[in-house]
């Protein structure tokens, strides 16, 4: 058992890191594209960018990391009864709500109504990073 849960284990924080490198990556995106001119040959590279990130990578590893943690609480149904759980848990759902406001955002640009400036997505970049860093508390210190 020990090893069967190692494997999941492993295979749900693989997924959170390329969910996290693509949360932290995209709002960047959003920056550089919030300054370049609509319909320039810059806001259709950063268009096709932004999709492929999403779809490709951010949106399968978050599925992925759904899917793992719910299967290591399936191996561990104890921690349902654990305070650092309810925190982590909660900034997980807080981060999916996150990822949703991005591919919304994603949508706009790709229409050509973004009306939020660069600043907007600057401070909505360091969002996930805070939600990782409640996760990792949660996960490691157990603070509850």
């Amino acid at each position: 058992m020990t090893d069967y849960y190692s494997w999941v284990l492993v295979l749900h924080v693989l997924s959170l890191i390329a969910w996290m490198a693509g949360m932290f990556y995209l709002p960047r995106l959003y920056v550089y594209h919030a300054d370049a001119k609509q319909g320039s040959e810059l806001s259709e590279t950063f268009k096709i960018m932004e999709r492929r990130l999403l779809r490709g990578i951010i949106n399968p590893a978050m599925i992925a990391t759904w899917l793992f943690g719910l299967w290591l609480l399936a191996l561990q149904p104890g921690w349902l009864e654990q305070g650092w759980l309810h925190l982590k848990l909660a900034a997980v759902v807080a981060l999916t709500v996150m990822h949703v406001f991005f591919a919304r955002w994603r949508k706009d640009f790709e229409g050509d109504r973004n009306a939020r400036p660069a600043r907007f997505y600057r401070i909505a970049n360091e969002v996930p990073t805070v939600l990782l860093i409640i996760i990792v508390i949660s996960v490691i210190v157990k603070p509850f």
